[in-house]
């Protein structure tokens, strides 16, 4: 028994510790004596990021594993990514009530309860469990194969939702955290005694209009050109050529036609994992600054991420597996169970550094 659970406890220390390997290293290149990794270097990876390595790992996970037998099977995995990131929006409304930050890091706040790592992590993690002694998931070779097909398809559903969702999400609070008062507005101004006709016909009309008003008011904040980032658009051409045979056999596999497409862009989508981590190890180094974010705030943040979604999580997933709507596969349900307690999203870096959604505000991720 001692001996399973020491086996145990190395199979699922090892992921943690090779990402606080490359961390450490990002630590380190962002020392102001060394100052190979400083804040103008990220700022240009994380648009290299965001524009050719994150949509080509995307694309190049997701073509080469998914399939229309495999989305079959995984139909629920969509609605479980969506749960996480509707509760998770749910939790940060809580945090944000409770703690009551200041209105520029509300943005951020939500975003951190809402948004989890589905890309970089898992693909760390899974191949590394399955790859340990005394993995739970049986034949290493077969488990890494529909592991990284099981993290493919969350990994292009998390893209599509953090862009369409999450960022406006975001963008919105933070709009709201700028706005000011009225010009010329003040507390002595005055109204009629006897109401005219405008007034009774908005005291009549009065919900329609500010519903219509809330309507054009959430219309005008979203930004549609965010659903169309290149993630997004990357996630949505490999759902393509995986769903497509015909695509498929011009991409992908040893005999296509053209897979020295497929291959250059697995070559780029492999320098995503470490470079998005050395600048996590890099954000380390200006929180330990300061990051004027409330104790109060950053508690909130870890117990509604790390404690009370992933308790939400295992009620879902077990809940959903009893109800039939989850096969009884221990990986699927593994990875199902890991959407719901992985750390908050890298890709938040990507929105406030890439799409300046602050600009008056200066912020630091860890």
């Amino acid at each position: 028994m001692t001996t399973k659970l020491l086996d145990l406890f190395i199979t699922s220390s090892i992921p943690v510790a090779k990402i606080l390997v490359i961390t450490g290293v990002g630590f380190y290149l962002a020392l102001d004596r060394v100052n190979i990794l400083g804040p103008d270097a990220r700022k240009h990876l994380n648009n290299i990021i965001f524009y050719v390595f994150s949509p080509s790992l995307v694309a190049s996970s997701l073509a080469g594993t998914i399939t229309y037998e495999s989305m079959v099977k995984m139909w629920f995995m969509p609605i479980n990514v969506l749960l996480t990131f509707i509760i998770g929006s749910f939790l940060g409304w809580i945090v944000i009530k409770i703690t009551k930050p200041p209105l520029h890091l509300r943005g951020i706040v939500v975003g951190c309860c809402a948004a989890g790592n589905l890309g970089n992590m898992p693909l760390i993690i899974i191949p590394a469990i399955c790859n340990e002694k005394g993995s739970p998931f049986g034949d290493p070779e077969t488990c890494e194969k529909y592991g990284l097909g099981y993290i493919a398809l969350s990994m292009a559903i998390g893209a599509i939702y953090l862009w369409t969702y999450v960022y406006n999400l975001m963008r919105m609070l933070a709009n709201t955290g700028r706005e000011t008062p009225l010009i010329g507005t003040s507390a002595s101004s005055t109204v009629p005694l006897i109401p005219t006709t405008d007034v009774e016909v908005e005291e009549q009309f009065g919900i329609w209009i500010k519903i219509k008003q809330r309507v054009c008011s959430v219309a005008n904040k979203i930004n549609l050109r965010t659903i169309f980032a290149p993630s997004t658009i990357a996630a949505l051409i490999a759902l393509a050529v995986g769903l497509i045979p015909t695509l498929r056999k011009l991409l992908v596999g040893n005999t296509a036609p053209l897979r020295v497409i497929e291959d250059s862009v697995s070559l780029l989508g492999e320098g995503t994992i470490p470079l998005l981590t050395l600048i996590v190890g890099g954000n380390l180094l200006g929180g330990l600054r300061g990051s004027g974010m409330h104790r109060s705030v950053i508690m909130g943040v870890v117990f509604m991420r790390y404690v009370l979604l992933p308790i939400l999580g295992v009620f879902i997933v077990k809940g959903a597996h009893h109800l039939g709507l989850v096969s009884s596969e221990p990986l699927y349900q593994f990875v199902l169970l890991l959407q719901y307690v992985v750390p908050p999203a890298m890709n938040l870096g990507l929105f406030l550094q890439t799409q300046k959604i602050c600009l008056s505000h200066r912020f630091t991720f860890t």
